[in-house]
């Protein structure tokens, strides 16, 4: 099992002997459930409402970026950069108009309240969103515990009521050398042999 570093300037070992003992634990729990393969990808409870690709090309697709991301030491609960970013290249590679964007998500409560807000990223491909990497916020300890959002493929007018998602034009989002050299070429590679 591959694991990598969220710091660009520390190993996997350094990062996880400098983190505070919460992170550490954290830390533990993701690598056990790597270890045991029980680990949930977003397949898992998409809602998929996307007239694009195949219902099943579109979870294989969601599943593997998953799993590329997952790769992390933390796991993919704060990730939602890279997953965009690679399931952007990904969506473009295959001849779609996919572009990551950044902004504000806000999440709600059944009752429409307020619970939560962060800067995130997802995608867009036309008409549609991609907000594919949120299965694991529970792992985030910024993110409060109410907060239970499913992936989500399909029209942005039909975004479910749970969330918001306020695209920034401004924001820049930047490259990630994880997505560049490592996760970009192997999921190429995967989409060429899949096709």
């Amino acid at each position: 099992m591959r694991e990598i570093s969220p710091s660009p300037i520390l190993s996997v070992e350094e990062y996880v002997r400098r983190s505070p003992t919460e992170r550490k634990v954290a830390i533990d729990r993701v690598c056990k459930e790597k270890n045991a393969g029980t680990r949930s990808w977003p397949s898992g409870t998409l809602i998929d409402g996307s007239a694009l690709l195949t219902a099943e090309r579109r979870r294989s697709l969601l599943d593997k970026v998953g799993s590329l991301v997952d790769e992390n030491v933390c796991g993919r609960s704060d990730m939602c950069l890279q997953f965009a970013l690679l399931l952007e290249r990904a969506l473009t590679y295959m001849g779609l108009p996919a572009r990551a964007v950044g902004g504000t998500a806000i999440y709600f409560d059944v009752d429409g309240n307020e619970i939560h807000r962060w800067d995130h990223a997802w995608v867009r491909v036309g008409d549609e969103v991609v907000d594919g990497n949120v299965d694991y916020l529970a792992e985030n300890p910024t993110i409060p515990p109410q907060v239970r959002v499913c992936p989500y493929w399909g029209p942005v007018k039909l975004v479910p009521g749970d969330r918001r998602l306020r695209e920034d034009r401004s924001v820049d989002l930047l490259t990630d050398s994880d997505v560049d050299d490592i996760w970009w070429p192997e999921l190429k590679a995967w989409i060429d042999s899949t096709a």
